[in-house]
């Protein structure tokens, strides 16, 4: 099955009915049941299929707490906080289901959700006053193995079961990551329950399941002791020995989804690669293809900026606007004023070591004149896991070149969407700079794309499909991949200082007319080839069908 942009409408009406399963969706920057990009990837993804009519159902949770709040203090300590959301847009769907979990029926509440321009998502939750174990819908990624593995089987288990309820007729069951792979596990007790053979059921079922990794780091890789597993009655009433063979000992939720389904995904063609090469010793796994992830241009995208980009007019004037708008944001925030004609560089993402938030800090000496003379302003907006120490200490340096640099490096803490959005228009270079290998995709640097903004990046991810150098951005390094992370980082910190000083900043001051010529063409290139409209399709042309 072949879609094309103008069949969709056409087609989408006998297309398999997909119910989509993720720990978190990123609708709106309020509605906190989201962490970072893989949640937005999500929201993204069910916006699309709401505004192309494809039939789609999301299975998330419905967390109490979301992710962390993440503040400074006074004396520049990270300070990890959570609270309780209620939210009036959340529709009653009447359903409860049960999970056994440690021995106990913990009772899950269903709500609806579907007024962010969204196709329809049910929401699944334990903070219910006959649960002892209410709290497991509390946190998002929950800190300790016990809590993550119950949040995964209400997910899971929880979400077939909600779907049941619902009396959804769902084709194809698509799991984004492997946190939702104890659906798999529900689907095949289902089939033995009508009198099929395990391994049976289980090749029955991959018919209709297919999977989406995430994570080219193989430490990133969730895994757990089959007896801690039984324990918590993951099992879901499979015997252990198939659970084994399934996913291994220790089990490896990743390897699980791979031998669960009859196709699997990774997020770039050069994730497909890595993933490929990661995952090729586990034996009867599915084909990995590679389907490039993409954002909703509606929530993302700056209509006038996109609209003059293609009548190829100046869009230098309608950036600035934007530029004018975060440097007002930056001042009520911060109380520092950001120089509207000098170069801002921008960075929004988690404070994943692998990211290397700080790069651009490392040689002080290199960058320390250019923040001293406010040629060059910088932005970030970062959040680390409370368990994340090594993020938090990349935060912390970063803190500290601010104290040094106060009018020209800014951190914003608490990354969210809101920030992301507002720098991801505003600033006028994007910097990404992830370890080559392991970045799957980099989804922020599409949204910066979209309106203008030129990609700074290591060939990593998306970009390496994506960069025309000097031409849609700029590319740093080679590819380059070191013998050891500290090898890496200072061939990619040498790269980066380089194409910073005798690039970006030449354009940027002295040919303001090839700058507005490599926006345009950023643009152009960059809106609907990496849409979450094509990423729908895409998936149903290779995966759902």
């Amino acid at each position: 099955m072949k879609i094309e942009k103008g069949d969709v409408e056409i087609v989408s009406k006998n297309c398999p009915k997909v119910a989509y399963f993720c720990m978190e969706f990123g609708l709106d920057s309020d509605f906190k049941i989201y962490a970072g990009g893989l949640g937005i990837l999500a929201g993204d993804y069910l916006k699309a299929a709401k505004e192309n009519n494809f039939p789609v159902t999301g299975i998330g949770i419905r967390w109490k707490q979301g992710y962390v709040e993440q503040h400074i203090d006074h004396k520049q300590r990270i300070v990890d906080s959570f609270y309780n959301y209620d939210y009036d847009f959340l529709q009653d769907t009447g359903i409860k289901v049960n999970v056994k979990i440690r021995g106990r029926v913990v009772h899950c509440k269903v709500w609806k959700v579907d007024c962010f321009g969204n196709s329809e998502l049910y929401l699944l939750d334990t903070d219910l006053p006959e649960n002892s174990d209410r709290w497991i819908t509390g946190q998002l990624y929950g800190w300790f193995e016990e809590e993550r593995i119950a949040q995964e089987m209400v997910l899971g288990i929880g979400g077939i079961r909600a779907l049941r309820a619902l009396k959804k007729d769902i084709d194809i069951y698509h799991f984004n990551e492997g946190h939702a792979v104890f659906a798999g596990f529900e689907l095949i007790r289902e089939r033995i329950g009508k009198g099929e053979d395990a391994y049976e059921a289980w090749k029955s079922c991959r018919n209709h399941i297919v999977f989406t990794t995430h994570t080219p780091i193989i430490e990133g890789n969730e895994s757990h002791g089959l007896d801690i597993l039984q324990y918590m009655d993951a099992y879901d009433g499979l015997d252990r020995n198939l659970i084994a063979e399934i996913g291994g000992n220790p089990f490896n939720m990743t390897a699980a989804g791979l031998k669960l389904s009859k196709k699997s995904n990774a997020v770039s063609a050069m994730h497909g690669r890595t993933a490929n090469q990661m995952w090729k010793n586990i034996h009867n796994r599915s084909e990995i293809i590679s389907i490039t992830n993409g954002v909703n241009v509606n929530t993302w995208g700056d209509k006038a900026i996109i609209e003059a980009a293609k009548k190829k007019e100046n869009l230098l004037e309608l950036h600035g606007n934007n530029k004018i708008k975060m440097i007002q944001y930056v001042y009520e925030k911060k109380g520092i004023e950001l120089d509207k004609d000098s170069l801002i560089i921008g960075f929004a993402r988690r404070a994943a070591p692998y990211k290397r938030g700080d790069l651009i800090f490392r040689n002080e000496e290199k960058i320390a004149p250019l923040l001293k003379s406010r040629k060059v302003q910088i932005i970030i907006s970062l959040k680390a896991h409370p368990l994340d120490f090594t993020g938090k200490e990349i935060i912390k340096h970063i803190l500290s070149i601010q104290e040094k640099y106060p009018q020209s490096v800014v951190f914003l803490n608490n990354y969210n969407m809101e920030k992301g959005a507002l720098l991801t228009r505003g600033v006028d270079v994007w910097l990404n700079n992830p370890r080559v290998t392991k970045e799957a995709c980099g989804t922020s640097g599409m949204k910066a794309a979209i309106n203008g903004v030129l990609n700074l990046s290591t060939l990593d991810g998306w970009w390496p499909e994506a960069c025309w150098d000097e031409v849609t951005g700029w590319q740093i390094g080679d590819g380059f991949i070191g013998r050891t992370e500290s090898e890496q980082d200072i061939h990619d910190g040498k790269s980066l200082y380089d194409v910073l000083i005798n690039k970006v900043m030449e354009t940027y001051y002295n040919n303001k007319d090839k700058w507005n010529e490599m926006m345009i063409a950023s643009v152009n290139a960059m809106v609907e080839r990496y849409s979450s409209d094509r990423m729908i399709m895409e998936y149903y042309d290779k995966m759902y069908s």
